[in-house]
């Protein structure tokens, strides 16, 4: 079982750390910038924790205000 599972750690590893960096950024960019276009910031922050690699995209496509 646990072999299965190494032989996907290479492809596992960068969508990992993608996720984590885009989710980082967005919460940053979020809390420093007081402008939300779309919704408000808990919703967003909710997007953007639990929606995975597709949550922040979201927030950097449409709800990022203007800076």
């Amino acid at each position: 079982m646990l072999k299965d599972s190494m032989e996907y750690l290479p492809i596992i590893l960068p969508l990992l750390t993608l996720q984590l960096v885009l989710m980082i950024t967005a919460l940053i960019h979020l809390f420093k910038h007081p402008n939300v276009r779309r919704g408000n910031k808990v919703v967003w922050v909710i997007v953007v924790v639990f929606v995975n690699i597709f949550g922040p995209i979201l927030y950097f496509l449409i709800g990022r205000g203007e800076d």
